[in-house]
C-alpha cells in the first residue's frame, strides 16, 4: 500500500483500517464508480476489494474512474452485528460526505454506487439526497426498505445476485430481539421491491467482478449507461 503509484484519498490503519484508494484519472474521468463493500473487509482483506476494482476499472476503460471506498469499520460476517444495521448506519455520515464532495469536485461526472453485501444496506441508508446515477446492490441480504420509493432517491436502483450466492438463503426478515433488530427485511432482487434487476451469472457470493463473470459485465454496463440485460424489471 505504501508503493508510490497507489493513489489514496484517504487512508487510517487504527480499528482495522480505513482506505479511500482510485484506480484510474479521477481528474479526467467522466465516469466514477464507487465500490462499497461488504463485512469482513479490512486492511488485512483487502486484496479481494483491489482486485475487484481493478477489473471493473479496465472494463470500464479509460474515461472511468473507481473508487474503493473502505471508509467505514465492516463487521465480522459470522456475528451479531453483521445481522443488525447498527454498523451500517454509523457508516452512512461518511458515505454521504464522500460522495457530496466527489459530486462538488466533478459537478459534471456521472456517479454510480456500487453496493456489496452488506454494502447494500450502508448504501440504502445513504441513498435519500445523494446525487448518483445508479445504486447498484449486489449479494445483499436485504435492505431495510421495503421498496425502492422508501430509498427516496432519483438515482435508477439496480439489483443482482449470483446462482451460487449463500446469501439467497437469509429469510427476509426482522426480528426485534431484546438487545437488536436482526435481519435486513425485503429482498432487493424480489419484485415487491422494484429494482431493475441484472443478469448476474452462476456465480458465489465473492464472484461479482471476477474477470470474465456476467455479473461484471453487467455491472461495467450500469456504470457505462449501456444496455443491460436484465432478468426482471419491477413497477
Amino acid at each position: 500500500m505504501a508503493d508510490a503509484s497507489r493513489r489514496f484519498l484517504a487512508f487510517d490503519g487504527r480499528d482495522g483500517g480505513r482506505a479511500v484508494e482510485v484506480f484510474g484519472d479521477l481528474a479526467t474521468a467522466g465516469t466514477i464508480a464507487v465500490l462499497v463493500p461488504g463485512s469482513d473487509t479490512n486492511l488485512d482483506k483487502y486484496g479481494l476489494l483491489r482486485g475487484g476494482s481493478m477489473r471493473l476499472r479496465e472494463a470500464l476503460g479509460d474515461r472511468a474512474a473507481v473508487v474503493a471506498w473502505l471508509g467505514y469499520r465492516t463487521p465480522s460476517t459470522v456475528s451479531l452485528a453483521a445481522m443488525s444495521a447498527g454498523w451500517a448506519d454509523r457508516a452512512v455520515p461518511e458515505l454521504r460526505a464522500f460522495v457530496r464532495e466527489l459530486a462538488a469536485a466533478k459537478p459534471a461526472a456521472a456517479i454510480s454506487l456500487l453496493c456489496h453485501s452488506y454494502g447494500s444496506v450502508v448504501c440504502a441508508r445513504a441513498a435519500p439526497g445523494l446525487d448518483v446515477r445508479n445504486i447498484a446492490l449486489y449479494g445483499s441480504p436485504g435492505v431495510i426498505a421495503p421498496n425502492v420509493a422508501a430509498l427516496r432517491t432519483r438515482a435508477t436502483v439496480w439489483a443482482g445476485r449470483g446462482g451460487g450466492d449463500w446469501v439467497a438463503r437469509i429469510p427476509s426478515v426482522r426480528l426485534r430481539l431484546p438487545f437488536l433488530t436482526a435481519g435486513f427485511g425485503t429482498d432487493p432482487v424480489s419484485p415487491q421491491f422494484g429494482a431493475h434487476v441484472f443478469a448476474a451469472g452462476g456465480g458465489g457470493h465473492s464472484d461479482y467482478l471476477r474477470s470474465g463473470s456476467p455479473a461484471l459485465e453487467s455491472i461495467a454496463r450500469i456504470v457505462t449507461g449501456q444496455a443491460v440485460r436484465e432478468v426482471g424489471r419491477h413497477a
